[in-house]
């Protein structure tokens, strides 16, 4: 599917709130990895977007959102958590790959990863790193787009089913711009 891919501004972000909000809670209910436990409480997803605008606010997040050509809606989203420090400025972190289960196997997370590529590329950052959850379908993703897997960390997070699971992380250095 190809869609319309863009970085939000903060303003933009919060027009979109009750999209975003569908797409977290979408993407928790469905066993995601990103950091939340179903049922995510509402306010606890509110409280996550706001950090995430201000983040963008402040320019130390990148927000991209794949939208569906003619309807605009909002069908997958990802981030980019740039470094701060003075020594780290080339490296950067992708996190939050969300997309809707409605929009899943059509080719939007690699848009969008391709897309937040050539970002951090026009930012200066040519190193990106990421984590998930090790064995998660999307740990094929990450490999077909050239990240390399750095190792696992056991025991890293609970899960929905409340169990403990390991971490894999990976690594990307790109071409410069």
């Amino acid at each position: 599917m190809a869609a319309i891919i863009s970085s939000l501004s903060a303003s933009e972000a919060r027009a979109l709130l009750p999209q975003l909000h569908e797409l977290l809670h979408d993407a928790v209910d469905s066993g995601a990895s990103v950091g939340f436990l179903p049922p995510l409480p509402a306010a606890e997803s509110e409280d996550y977007w706001q950090s995430v605008i201000e983040a963008v606010e402040a320019g130390h997040r990148v927000l991209l959102v794949a939208r569906q050509p003619g309807t605009g809606d909002l069908l997958a989203t990802v981030q980019l958590d740039l470094a701060t420090r003075p020594n780290s400025l080339l490296r950067a972190e992708v996190s939050k790959l969300l997309v809707h289960r409605r929009a899943r196997r059509q080719g939007l997370a690699r848009q969008l990863l391709v897309a937040l590529e050539d970002h951090a590329r026009t930012l200066g950052r040519t190193t990106l790193v990421l984590d998930t959850r090790q064995g998660d379908i999307a740990e094929q993703l990450y490999q077909s787009m050239g990240y390399q897997f750095v190792g696992a960390i056991p025991a890293y997070f609970i899960n929905f089913d409340g169990q403990p699971h390991a971490t894999a992380v990976y690594y990307k250095l790109l071409a410069a711009k």
